[in-house]
């Protein structure tokens, strides 16, 4: 992912703001059971993430699914999947394993949410249903040049949404947090359809770094910078999490970038463990390149 990709992560102030004011009301202090955890990369392609699987793996996704539970499937941006090949990645995945699919280009960078891309959004879900239970947040991301002017199509889709398909969404333009009067308008509308507002820390985009939960789930999309800060970023958000976790969050996804995707796995395994230590879990914690090989685990 390059989005928000910076030559020198050296002077990028990556301390995470407070929480929005708000975010405090969809905390459900009664929650009783363990929240669920989905913690995984962006991809399970082989080229992508050079060094993770071990010689003479044939099967990847099998492969991805025996160390992670889950994944955001970023390939269904790019086109809209038969049904048959949703059962296949289902047969090949554990019971507990979960998928988050992006939402196909159609609906959001060329329809740009407007009425004609409910056909690609019947289609869509239609397919994309064979996952069955391991269908998690499908989630919307929309162009970075997708501005305010076009909130009536948002609160349209919003609105047409099926109510039983939980959706997540990613805006990036920045008028939509730095107008307040625009952003109390679009965090209502998320409340109101119970729509998790995704939260993506970039080192380029600080800005979309709103804090702003409007469900009571997660969905974090982490870039690291390929630089030593990485850690201690996550070990800020093991932080926050912790926080949100004691207030009963009910569940949390996190998902982890890099510009040189080697390093996703490893960073992964890094997040897990201090989660781990922290919440007292039981996470599990894959296997990655330098402990098949016995290296030392880090990067920096």
């Amino acid at each position: 992912m390059k989005f928000g990709q910076v030559a020198d992560a050296s002077n990028i102030d990556f301390i995470l703001p407070d929480d929005h004011r708000n975010t405090l009301n969809v905390f459900n202090s009664e929650f009783s059971h363990k929240a669920q955890f989905s913690i995984g990369c962006a991809k399970w392609n082989k080229q992508d993430l050079k060094g993770f699987y071990p010689r003479g793996t044939t099967d990847e996704l099998a492969y991805y699914a025996s160390q992670f539970n889950s994944i955001e499937l970023n390939a269904t941006f790019y086109r809209i999947f038969p049904d048959i090949q949703f059962s296949k990645w289902y047969k090949k995945t554990p019971n507990d394993f979960v998928f988050f699919p992006k939402l196909v280009q159609d609906i959001s960078h060329f329809s740009r949410l407007k009425e004609d891309s409910q056909i690609y959004v019947d289609a869509f879900l239609n397919n994309v249903s064979a996952l069955k239970e391991k269908l998690g947040l499908i989630f919307l991301q929309m162009h970075n040049n997708f501005s305010p002017n076009s909130f009536p199509n948002l609160i349209q889709f919003v609105e047409s949404w099926p109510k039983n398909t939980p959706l997540a969404i990613e805006l990036r333009h920045r008028d939509w947090f730095n107008d307040p009067k625009i952003s109390t308008d679009l965090f209502q509308l998320f409340e109101e359809y119970n729509v998790t507002n995704i939260i993506v820390d970039t080192a380029g985009r600080r800005d979309l770094l709103h804090m702003r939960l409007t469900s009571n789930k997660t969905f974090i999309r982490w870039v690291g910078a390929n630089h030593a800060s990485d850690y201690q970023r996550l070990d800020d958000w093991v932080n926050r999490i912790s926080k949100w976790y004691e207030l009963g969050l009910e569940q949390i996804n996190f998902f982890i970038h890099q510009n040189i995707e080697l390093q996703s796995p490893l960073l992964s395994q890094y997040f897990i463990k201090r989660l781990n230590s922290k919440l007292h879990l039981d996470l599990k914690v894959p296997k990655t390149l330098f402990d098949l090989e016995g290296s030392q685990g880090t990067l920096f």
